[in-house]
């Protein structure tokens, strides 16, 4: 449908309540502030809300952004990386999914693109359901973009363009600097422990920081606004095809299944505490 905007923070009451008339669908991108070599601290922020907002035209959802600041892991290295705990980004999480369900927005969907995300929002998705009965969802972008899309992404110069692009879509393109400085891929700093790293779901085995900026990460060269054009025409396309790929309108009718189908197991198992918290 047509509108003004789908973003809630820049809604007006009206518009939202108008909207809660017909759907019940809103997409949470979940970021981050940290280093990340040549481009700004805010781009895995930006990444999730460009494609927060191509998710939500797709099933006629809305978004709720201003998210940024939530656990950042191995760049907490850098000075300019905020680091919130796990815990407390949960917890700031839950609240947020609590007051969303009381304004009637049953169908949730937390996105990021930012690796460790999921050890803040898959447990808060999780208790969620046990707390209220209503299951929610959690999409790891990076891990969509590589069971959904790996036939797309070439090389890492794939990814850096979709990062151009996703602030192309939000209107902050010239937020990218030009800049060659990132431009060679060095091996990692941490890169002996890789056989650590590697024995549980990214940044989830064990505590380890970047010891360099180029550690997170290396950044292809923009020397002028002309490769950034091309750079952000490639990476919105990226974001498209890959939204398109993920079908959301079947997505969100599988959310709405879902309940029913949970509804169902939980009047023949009243004793599980998605049950309890529906009577």
């Amino acid at each position: 449908m047509n509108m003004r905007t789908r973003i809630l923070p820049k809604m007006l009451n009206s518009e939202v309540e108008a909207y809660l008339q017909r759907n019940d669908i809103i997409i949470v991108p979940v970021g981050t502030v940290e280093m990340h070599g040549g481009f700004p601290l805010d781009s895995e922020t930006v990444i999730s809300e460009a494609y927060a907002l191509k998710m939500a035209e797709a099933c006629d959802g809305l978004v709720l952004t201003g998210l940024p600041y939530f656990y950042a892991g191995a760049t907490a290295s850098g000075r300019g990386t905020v680091q919130v705990s796990i815990r407390q980004g949960i917890d700031y999480l839950s609240a947020i999914a609590h007051s969303l369900l009381r304004q009637g927005f049953k169908r949730q969907i937390y996105i990021s693109f930012h690796g460790p995300a999921h050890m803040t929002c898959s447990p808060m998705v999780r208790d969620f359901f046990d707390e209220t009965g209503v299951p929610i969802l959690y999409m790891d972008l990076t891990m969509q973009m590589t069971r959904s899309a790996a036939d797309l992404f070439k090389s890492l110069d794939s990814f850096h363009a979709i990062t151009v692009g996703a602030y192309k879509m939000l209107g902050r393109l010239e937020d990218i600097p030009l800049t060659t400085d990132f431009a060679q891929q060095q091996p990692q700093s941490c890169a002996p422990f890789q056989d650590l790293f590697q024995l549980a779901y990214q940044s989830a085995s064990i505590g380890y920081c970047f010891a360099q900026q180029s550690d997170h990460m290396p950044t292809t060269a923009i020397p002028d606004p002309d490769t950034r054009n091309a750079l952000a025409t490639e990476g919105e396309a990226l974001i498209c095809e890959l939204v398109r790929r993920m079908d959301m309108s079947h997505i969100v009718e599988q959310m709405r299944k879902l309940e029913a189908y949970n509804d169902a197991v939980a009047a023949q198992k009243p004793w599980m505490p998605s049950a309890k918290a529906k009577q």
